[in-house]
């Protein structure tokens, strides 16, 4: 996981919770790192899951706007479009970040106002953080939402299912 993950994670915290909040999170996850460089890719050890889990809908809401704003108004103007093009999204984004392990996502059984989400990673333990993910974004574009697992690798499956 690049550097930016860690960096918008601590910025959240420290914000919203402070300086005392991450130093304990730093402690639970034994991260030794005290400046991560946005560009580096990092063992995802490095940060702890749960509070990815946490700060999944506050990475999209922060550094969609700061970072990515252009980049995602070529997918879309609204939910539903960004969504259908989160293939093509992760697509850009690995030229931008050629080192970066990206899940696969495949969007099918799309209808008036719902559709499925396929989620397909190497990396294990980051499906919260896409849960999230995709409540940041239902937030951006001011559509509620509910999400649904329909699929679990927990339980054998070949990937995650969301509807």
């Amino acid at each position: 996981m690049y550097g930016l993950v860690s960096i918008t994670i601590e910025d959240l915290v420290t914000q919203y919770f402070g300086t005392n909040k991450w130093e304990a999170i730093q402690k639970k996850c034994s991260i030794e790192e005290i400046f991560f460089n946005s560009n580096e890719a990092y063992n995802d050890d490095n940060t702890c899951n749960s509070a990815i889990a946490d700060f999944g809908d506050c990475w999209d809401i922060k550094t969609t706007k700061e970072k990515y704003s252009k980049l995602m108004q070529s997918g879309g103007t609204n939910l539903k479009e960004i969504l259908i093009d989160l293939p093509m999204f992760h697509n850009r984004l690995m030229l931008i970040y050629p080192k970066l392990t990206l899940p696969e996502f495949k969007i099918s059984e799309i209808n008036v106002n719902s559709l499925n989400i396929h989620y397909i990673a190497k990396r294990q333990g980051l499906q919260e953080f896409v849960r999230g993910l995709i409540q940041g974004l239902s937030k951006i574009y001011e559509t509620p939402i509910e999400i649904q697992l329909l699929q679990s690798r927990t339980v054998g499956n070949a990937h995650k299912f969301l509807k």
